[in-house]
C-alpha cells in the first residue's frame, strides 16, 4: 500500500492505494469519476485519456502512484463554472459522436491538442488523434469538431 496525494479536477485528494492500482481504476472505482472509460487496458483506444499536469495521458497504463503530487483533470472537470470547454461544445455542435464511448477520451485529447496547436493543420489533427479509436464514426465529424474547437478556443 502507498499513500498518494494528488489534485483531481481542482480538489485535493489523498488515498491509500495498492502499488499496482492504475490511474483509470482509481478515478473510476475510488473517486466515482466514471467519465474516464476503459476500453482496452492496453493504451490502444484512448477512451481513458485524462490530463496529468496539462498533458493528455492514457490513464489505463499509468499507475496512480505515478500521479503523486500531480494535477489530474478528467472529462468531468473540463467544463468551468457551468460552461463547456470549447472541445466539449464543438463535439456537440459538430455531431462528432455516435455511441459516445470514445467521446471523453477524444475530447480530452482534443483539448490538449488545441492547447498546444491553437490552429492545428489537418496533419496535426490526424497525428494528434491517432491514439484514439472510434468504432462508430468515419472520423469526419471528429476532425470537424477539432477544427471548430480551435476556433472556439480562439474566441
Amino acid at each position: 500500500m502507498a499513500k498518494i496525494n494528488l489534485t483531481v479536477n481542482g480538489e485535493k485528494r489523498s488515498a491509500d492505494v495498492e502499488d499496482r492500482t492504475l490511474l483509470a481504476n482509481f478515478l473510476r472505482d475510488e473517486l466515482n469519476l466514471t467519465g474516464t472509460h476503459v476500453g482496452c487496458d492496453t493504451s490502444q483506444c484512448g477512451a481513458c485519456t485524462v490530463h496529468v499536469d496539462g498533458r493528455a495521458v492514457k490513464s489505463c497504463t499509468m499507475l496512480v502512484a505515478q500521479a503523486e503530487g500531480c494535477e489530474v483533470v478528467t472529462i468531468e472537470g473540463l467544463a468551468k463554472n457551468g460552461k463547456l470547454h470549447p472541445a466539449q461544445a464543438a463535439f456537440t455542435e459538430c455531431h462528432a459522436l455516435q455511441c459516445g464511448f470514445c467521446t471523453p477520451g477524444m475530447i480530452m485529447t482534443t483539448a490538449a491538442l488545441i492547447k498546444n496547436h491553437p490552429a492545428p493543420t489537418d496533419e496535426q489533427i490526424v497525428h494528434g488523434l491517432e491514439g484514439n479509436l472510434c468504432r462508430c464514426t468515419g472520423y469526419l465529424n471528429i476532425v470537424k469538431a477539432v477544427k471548430r474547437a480551435a476556433e472556439l478556443q480562439g474566441k
